[in-house]
This record gives structure tokens, C-alpha cells and sequence, in this order.
């Protein structure tokens, strides 16, 4: 997948910037403030329809004015050619267009054009709360798998009613029923929750025991230290008292029927028991609190070095570097299920790492067989890497929101 063109239009510190991209690796050099990383982020938000530095929309409209437009013009093998266009005014709010015409969900824009970032951000994934960690796992999947993204909206949904009922029992905002006729009434939602959220954790299961091996490879190349690294996902339909492992989610059995026992259960079938069992174990709980308190949505995902946690205990370097190893994981992934090669943004990861990981990640760069936007101070680094007057590649300066100069 590559971008050809994006026009910015009152997006951040840029008032109407336009740049034509080469076909692989494109430096955009300039001091702090320049509007480099604005650059980025405008080809992220026509990927996701979001930014992936900010969560407000309204923070990225240009000052004193109302609205934004991006425009890019894609390439793929998929989609052999397509645009895309997403405004936003603090009026009307969000609208994206494919070809010109309307999205009806921005969640169809999901998955359409792939993509990895890599910045200073990717720490909060290790030194931050279990949110941080399921929405990374949850957007990842959802560039690869309709299905999944698709079972993610279901499931809010069901959760959100699911709630309702709960809390106006707690606020006693409605009659009050007993306990049994309650159940009664949450039944049909309880079906839901755990149809679809068994499907959630076994494809969450699935995807993090792959991915761990790619960034214990990463790691290992990235740090130097021969360190076991571990993903454990830790389920709470399985670990509510909290002492118990998800062993049923984690389970490397085959998720098929096993052949010498024909009432052997599947793995989804035994995420579904386990589930049914946690929400009946904290029945009594959720009625007081009026919230859905086991699922997916309170899972967590634990990172290990040596089977030390972590977020936890991890060192300052170790957590920066085990964040760098899980994003080029995550491009690996990409690279070996998609069928069109992810785009790839790095944006101002080189400061903090030596001469041998900026040579490392670099050797990574040069392997990536997709389009590689990168942002730095200087263009130093780069100048025994890429041959910017090879036409494939590019270095453009950024300037007071401009591009003042590309080579």
C-alpha cells in the first residue's frame, strides 16, 4: 500500500500544505514545531480517522478556524487506486469520503489502507494501565479482521444495555425487582455478552501468542540482552478471585473438537463456560456497582522480561526498547498476513537510542518492503542509509508549517 499525495487544510500548524510522496522511505526534517509530525499524523487520521498524538478531534483544527480537510490519493493491490478524504468542523463533526463518496461508519475505514507508528507515545503501552494495552490489541486485530472489529462494535453495544438495566437496579431509578427476576431480565443479554466476547478473547489468544515470538526476536535484536520476554493474557473470566490464570483462554489446545472425545469442547466453547461461571460468581457484585465487571472489555495483557513484570519493575531503557520490539512485531505481523505491505510511520524515535539501535532500526527500515514515513531533527542519521537521489526515496525540510525544501 502506498500514499501518493496528501493535501493538509487547516490541520494543526498548517494552513494548506500539499506533499507528493516517493514510493519508500520519505524523511521530513525540521526543528521542533515545524509541523512534521502533523504530516504524520494526517496520513494516520486518513488510515484510522484519528489522530494517533491527540484523542480530541478539536485539538488539531488550526487556530481561529472551524474545520479541517485532508486529502490523500492511495495505491494498492487491492484497491488499485482510490482517494480519500476526511473533514471535521466542530459543528457538523467527522465525515470521511472514498472516491468522493460518503462513509457511511468510519469503522469501514478500518483495515482499508494498514499502518504501524512508532513514537514516543508507544511507552504508555508498557508503563501504562490495561486500557492502554486493550486498545492496541483491539485496533492491531482490527486492521486484519473485519470479523473481529465487527464483534468489538457488537459487543459495546451489548455491554452498553446490558449496563442500563444494571444501573437503574443499583440507582433504584426503576421498580425494584428481586434478585431472580433480574437474572431474568439480564438473561438474553448474558447470552450475547458471552457469545460475542468468547470470540473476542479467542482471537485475542490467538494473535498475541504469535506476536510474541516476532518480538522476542525483535527484542533480542534491538537490545542485545538475551532475555526471555512473555505476553500473557490475562482474562477475567478466568482470574475474578484473582488468583487463578486463564488457563482456558490460554490453552494451546487446538480449537477443534478433539478426535478421541466426542464431547471435547473448543476453545470458544470453553471461554463461553468460563465466562457464564464469572458472571454468575459476580452477580451479587454487579447489581450493587450497575456495571458489567467480567469480559473482555476488563482483560488485561502482562508483559515479562525474565518473568518479571514489567510495568512494573521494568527499567527505563527496558521499557522503551521492549516498546520499540512490540511495534516492529506488529509490522512484521502485518507483513506476513497482509496482502498489501503496511504503511510505516516513525515519528522522532531516534533521539533516545544509541548509534547501534538507530543502525538496527534502520537495517529494519531498509527490509520494509512498504512505504516508510520518518520524522527527525536532522537528517544526519540517514545520510549512510538511504540515497536521497534515488527517486524512491525522499527528505523533505518542514518549516513554520511549510515544506520549505525536498531533495
Amino acid at each position: 500500500m502506498r500514499i501518493h499525495e496528501i493535501e493538509l487544510i487547516h490541520f494543526r500548524n498548517h494552513t494548506h500544505t500539499k506533499v507528493v510522496w516517493a514510493p519508500y522511505i520519505n524523511v521530513l526534517i525540521g526543528p521542533n514545531g515545524a509541523g512534521k509530525t502533523s504530516i504524520v499524523d494526517a496520513i494516520h487520521y486518513l488510515c484510522m480517522s484519528r489522530s494517533f498524538v491527540t484523542n480530541s478531534d478539536t485539538h488539531v483544527v488550526k487556530q481561529d478556524t472551524k474545520s479541517f480537510l485532508l486529502r490523500g490519493h492511495f495505491q494498492g493491490q487491492i484497491r488499485a487506486q482510490f482517494q480519500l478524504a476526511l473533514s471535521y468542523s466542530r459543528g457538523e463533526g467527522k465525515k470521511i469520503f472514498v472516491n468522493e463518496g460518503p462513509l457511511d461508519r468510519l469503522s469501514d475505514l478500518i483495515g482499508m489502507v494498514p499502518m504501524v507508528v512508532l513514537s514516543p507515545q508507544d511507552e504508555q503501552l508498557t508503563k501504562g494501565g490495561p486500557v492502554e494495552r486493550r486498545l492496541f490489541i483491539d485496533a492491531f486485530i482490527s486492521q486484519l479482521s473485519r470479523s473481529y472489529l465487527r464483534n468489538l462494535m457488537e459487543y459495546r453495544q451489548v455491554r452498553r444495555q446490558r449496563n442500563k438495566l444494571l444501573q437503574m437496579y443499583a440507582e433504584g431509578r426503576s421498580f425494584r425487582v428481586d434478585k431472580v427476576l433480574m437474572r431474568n431480565y439480564l438473561e438474553p443479554w448474558d447470552e450475547q455478552l458471552v457469545r460475542i466476547g468468547a470470540k473476542i478473547m479467542d482471537k485475542r489468544v490467538s494473535v498475541i501468542d504469535e506476536l510474541e515470538r516476532l518480538v522476542q526476536f525483535n527484542f533480542t535484536e534491538i537490545s542485545g540482552l538475551e532475555m526471555q520476554l512473555g505476553m500473557r493474557y490475562d482474562a477475567m473470566v478466568t482470574r475474578w478471585d484473582g488468583n487463578t490464570e486463564a488457563k482456558a483462554v490460554s490453552d494451546e489446545e487446538s480449537e477443534n473438537k478433539e478426535a478421541d472425545s466426542p464431547t471435547a469442547l473448543t476453545r470458544v466453547e470453553r471461554i463461553e463456560k468460563c465466562f457464564k461461571e464469572a458472571l454468575d460468581e459476580q452477580f451479587d457484585k454487579e447489581l450493587e456497582r450497575g456495571q458489567s465487571l467480567v469480559g473482555p472489555h476488563r482483560d488485561e495483557i502482562v508483559f515479562y522480561l525474565d518473568e518479571v513484570e514489567l510495568r512494573r519493575y521494568g527499567s527505563q531503557g527496558q521499557h522503551r526498547l521492549f516498546a520499540l520490539a512490540l511495534k516492529l512485531g506488529q509490522l512484521d505481523y502485518y507483513s506476513k498476513e497482509l496482502e498489501d505491505a503496511p504503511l510505516l510511520v516513525l515519528d522522532d524515535v531516534f533521539g533516545d537510542l544509541d548509534g547501534e539501535r538507530v543502525r538496527i532500526l534502520l537495517e529494519h527500515l531498509k527490509a520494509h518492503q512498504g512505504q516508510s514515513f520518518i520524522t527527525a531533527a536532522h537528517p544526519v542519521a540517514f545520510s549512510d542509509f538511504v540515497d536521497f537521489d534515488d527517486p524512491n526515496h525522499m527528505c523533505i525540510t518542514i518549516k513554520d508549517g511549510n515544506v520549505a525544501e525536498t531533495k
